[in-house]
């Protein structure tokens, strides 16, 4: 749909277990319509997908139970773009350090090291320069929060912290370890649903 010479999207927001609710508040306040994904019928629906933060493994999990592994693969090698959160990151990745047999979507060619960072108790709340963004630094919530160890040719790094990757993209995949949707910043979001539009430009 076109109004206005802006195409309108529909961002799903994967709603099997984690923070989604968060991730659809910050959408709703960005001004695009967003809908949670449990069923592949709900996937077709949507432009693009966001895999929140939660448990890694269970996600993978619950994604294989309801097929939705297979078709948010299919989706995303068709071109539709993806944005990881934190475990959402873990998923989307093709290495898991110290991890191998645990099931992936391995669309994103990074490793990560899980809960990276240190447990629950260690969690924190940080300002990052990620000049994609521009000025002023991005407020960052961390928990239990991974890292990326490798980046794959084409995957280019949009913010560090103390030397870590933190922040990649790789072409219409985004993948952060961190919860941009726990803070009062849009502007990850609103990265992202520009990254929906052109995809939605180009169908």
């Amino acid at each position: 749909m076109k109004a206005e010479g802006i195409y309108k999207v529909k961002i799903g927001v994967l709603a099997l277990q984690g923070d989604f609710e968060a991730h659809l508040r910050m959408l709703h306040q960005c001004g695009v319509s967003a809908q949670e994904v449990r069923t592949v019928q709900q996937l077709q629906q949507v432009d693009g997908l966001i895999i929140p933060g939660g448990e890694s493994t269970t996600i993978i999990k619950l994604m294989q139970r309801y097929g939705l592994d297979v078709a948010v693969r299919e989706r995303a090698l068709a071109g539709m773009p993806l944005y990881g959160t934190c475990a959402g990151l873990i998923v989307m990745s093709r290495e898991i350090e110290g991890y191998p047999h645990q099931p992936r979507l391995g669309l994103l060619d990074v490793a990560v090291a899980r809960n990276a960072f240190g447990r629950q108790v260690d969690s924190f709340e940080i300002d990052l320069i990620v000049p994609r963004l521009g000025e002023p630094p991005l407020r960052a919530v961390f928990i239990r929060a991974p890292y990326v160890t490798r980046t794959g040719e084409g995957v280019e790094v949009l913010a560090r912290l103390d030397g870590k990757v933190v922040l990649v993209q790789q072409e219409h995949l985004l993948g952060s370890a961190f919860h941009p949707e726990l803070t009062d910043d849009p502007r990850l979001h609103r990265y992202f649903i520009e990254m929906v539009k052109r995809y939605r430009e180009s169908q």
